[in-house]
C-alpha cells in the first residue's frame, strides 16, 4: 500500500492522469477499475476519475500485482520517423505535433501504443511528457503535449479559462446554412446495450458550444471551420449531426449514403482536421499560433468535388 502526499507541483491534475503516471505499464482499464471500486482513496474518501488533486491531498494506492503490468511495445522505425517528421513546434515546456489520422493519442481499449507512449520511448530523458488534450484516433492535426508538470498545469488552465483557441476543418453533408454560426447544445455520454459508447445532445449533459464558419461550398457538401468554445467528447461530430449536416466519413454519427459517395471519391477516413492552435507560452507568456496543413488525402478529395 502506498500513501502519497501531493506536492504543489503535482496539484491541479486529474486523479486518473496521476495514477496513469504512477502506475506505469498498468493497463488503463485496470486503473479506472481501481477508481470505480474505491480501491484508490484520496483523504480516505472515494473519488471520481475527474477529481483534481489539491496540495497536501493524501492518495492511497493499493498494490497492483506485477502480473497485471504490461510493458508498452516499442514504436517501430516507421512510427518514430512519422512522429519526428510531424513535430510542428517545440520549446522547453511543450511541443505541438501534427498527429496523423489513424494513430491513437494513447493506448487503451485494445490499443497498446499511442502517441504519448511512443514519445516517451523516443525521448527517455523527458520524464514528464503528458497530453494536454486529446484527439480522436481518426482526427488529424494539432496535438499539444506538455514536457513538464508546470507547463501541463498552465496549459490546461488556459483550456479551463477558454483562452486557448482550437480550430478544426471539417467536410459536412449538404449546404450549411449561412445563418448557423454557432450551436450551443449540452452533450452527454451514453453506453448502449451493445457496450458501444455514444454522445448525444441532452439537456442534462455538459455545456457544449461550437462556432462555425463556411469556408467553401460544394454541390453536395460544405467545408467548414469549427472553433471549440468547450472541448467535449465528439463535440463537433455531434453538433454537426444535430444541425443536419454530419461529417464525411463518420461511421458513428454520419449519413451512410453521403459516406458512400465520399468513399467513391476517395475518402477513407473521417474528414476532421485540427488545423490551428493558439495559446500563450507558459514560460514567456508569448502568444503562440501553430497551424497544421490539411493532409494530402483530404486536399485531394476537395479537388475532386
Amino acid at each position: 500500500m502506498q500513501l502519497l502526499t501531493i506536492s504543489a507541483d503535482q496539484s491541479g491534475q486529474r486523479i486518473d492522469n496521476f495514477l496513469l503516471a504512477q502506475l506505469k505499464g498498468v493497463p488503463r482499464s485496470r486503473v479506472y477499475r481501481l477508481l470505480r471500486k474505491g480501491e484508490v482513496r484520496v483523504n480516505k474518501g472515494r473519488i471520481r476519475p475527474q477529481y483534481r488533486l489539491l496540495e497536501d491531498d493524501v492518495v492511497r494506492i493499493p498494490p497492483v500485482r506485477l502480473a497485471e503490468r504490461e510493458e508498452p511495445p516499442a514504436p517501430g522505425r516507421s512510427l518514430r520517423d512519422l512522429l519526428e517528421a510531424n513535430i510542428l513546434y517545440e520549446e522547453k515546456g511543450f511541443m505541438v505535433l501534427n498527429k496523423p489520422s489513424g494513430v491513437a493519442v494513447h493506448g487503451g481499449s485494445g490499443i497498446k501504443l499511442g502517441v504519448i507512449e511512443a514519445l516517451r520511448v523516443m525521448r527517455p530523458k523527458e520524464l514528464r511528457l503528458e497530453l494536454v488534450h486529446r484527439l480522436d484516433r481518426d482526427t488529424s492535426g494539432c496535438l499539444l503535449i506538455a514536457r513538464n508538470r508546470a507547463s501541463l498545469r498552465a496549459l490546461q488552465e488556459q483550456m479551463r479559462e477558454r483562452s486557448m483557441v482550437k480550430r478544426y476543418m471539417a467536410l459536412v453533408s449538404g449546404s450549411w446554412a449561412k445563418g448557423v454560426s454557432e450551436i450551443n447544445a449540452p452533450l452527454r455520454k451514453f453506453t448502449l446495450q451493445s457496450g458501444e459508447r455514444i454522445v448525444r445532445a441532452d439537456k442534462d449533459g455538459k455545456r457544449a458550444l461550437t462556432r462555425f464558419r463556411i469556408v467553401r461550398q460544394f454541390s453536395e457538401a460544405t467545408l467548414i471551420e469549427a472553433e471549440l468554445e468547450t472541448g467535449r467528447t465528439h463535440q463537433i461530430r455531434v453538433h454537426c449531426q444535430l444541425a443536419g449536416h454530419p461529417l464525411a466519413g463518420d461511421s458513428k454519427y454520419g449519413d451512410d449514403d453521403f459516406n458512400k459517395a465520399m468513399k467513391a471519391s476517395g475518402l477513407n477516413r473521417l474528414f476532421l482536421h485540427a488545423g490551428e492552435l493558439q495559446f500563450c507560452s507558459p514560460a514567456s507568456g508569448k502568444k503562440i499560433s501553430v497551424s497544421a496543413p490539411l493532409p494530402d488525402d483530404l486536399q485531394l478529395l476537395l479537388n475532386r468535388l
